[in-house]
């Protein structure tokens, strides 16, 4: 008996090291999409869709206390907040959607995907979700909405957190002259560009395997169209100073995080963020080492930390 159960077990590991390896070579986005399943069991949060203006929402949702919304950046999706998500819904209650047109909410190939659309389209998700007050928290692009959807919008914005954020005047840096030379440094046909991209937002790039580096490969050759009208949207002076005009009308406590050696949003941003904040009741700042232009994924738990320290404080 015992012989016959070994052996059976042996046949179950070697099913399944097959279906894995079968995976692995010819459907990686089955593996890509556990390891996100997995990501977001760990932070304890759920996938939802919602219908909202124009757009069909996805989101995660999840946590118990005062609610964080969290936008993420250009060409990104929710998944990029899940490592921090898992420090955070022991204490908050989170929720994370995919920006219209971005991830796995709908878009609409006619629409504007700048600033101030989203800002509107952001608002119309908040009221259907019923929120009555809430941390609006953005990274990079959404950064810039969720400073613009602040200042519109700001009845329900207990406070405000900017993570790297877009949309201030900052000490150009070889990442703007390459885009002003008309380069599109998001656009990418083969693992060495991926590769390349992940230098540019990582200061230690993730190790990814070579197939799952094809499968974001492919989605960037499937989106690139979107990619690079949404790009030409947001170098318009209208969003690529968006935030900046409206530091003015902030009138909740305000966050500043950066890290230290960002190569996308220079950290000298963070400087225009403080001098532009006069009607702002209270100011924080704080600088991460380690990390490029992603702490929620390089840092997640210092992130953390600096952002429940600022919740609780406010």
């Amino acid at each position: 008996m015992l012989f016959r159960r070994l052996k059976f077990f042996g046949v179950l590991v070697a099913l399944v090291v097959a279906l894995l390896g079968g995976s692995y070579l010819f459907a990686p986005q089955w593996l890509l999409g556990a390891h996100v399943i997995r990501q977001a069991m760990a932070a304890h949060v759920e996938k939802n869709t919602l219908r909202a203006g124009d757009t069909t929402w996805s989101y995660y949702e999840g946590g118990q206390g005062p609610t964080l919304v969290l936008l993420h950046g250009f060409a990104a999706d929710k998944t990029i907040w899940l490592p921090l998500a898992e420090q955070l819904t022991p204490h908050f209650h989170v929720v994370i959607p995919d920006l219209p047109g971005w991830g796995e909410s709908s878009r609409n190939p006619d629409a504007s995907y700048g600033v101030d659309a989203q800002a509107r389209r952001l608002q119309s998700f908040l009221a259907a979700l019923h929120l009555q007050r809430f941390v609006l928290v953005g990274h990079s692009m959404g950064g810039a909405i969720a400073g613009v959807y602040a200042a519109e919008y700001p009845q329900g914005v207990a406070a405000l957190a900017l993570v790297d954020a877009y949309g201030l005047k900052a000490t150009p840096n070889d990442f703007d002259r390459t885009i002003a030379a008309g380069k599109d440094p998001f656009a990418y046909d083969d693992r060495a560009g991926f590769e390349h991209a992940l230098k540019l937002a990582f200061l230690q790039p993730p190790e990814v395997p070579g197939r799952i580096e094809d499968v974001f490969v492919a989605r960037n050759r499937r989106d690139r169209a979107f990619i690079e009208r949404t790009l030409a949207e947001l170098r318009k002076p209208e969003d690529y100073l968006s935030l900046q005009q409206r530091l003015g009308q902030l009138t909740m406590p305000v966050l500043g995080l950066w890290c230290s050696k960002d190569r996308m949003v220079d950290p000298s941003a963070l400087d225009s963020l403080r001098n532009g904040l006069v009607q702002a009741p209270a100011i924080s700042s704080s600088v991460l080492n380690g990390c490029n232009h992603m702490p929620m994924m390089e840092k997640p738990e210092a992130t953390a930390q600096v952002l429940t320290g600022f919740v609780l404080g406010h």
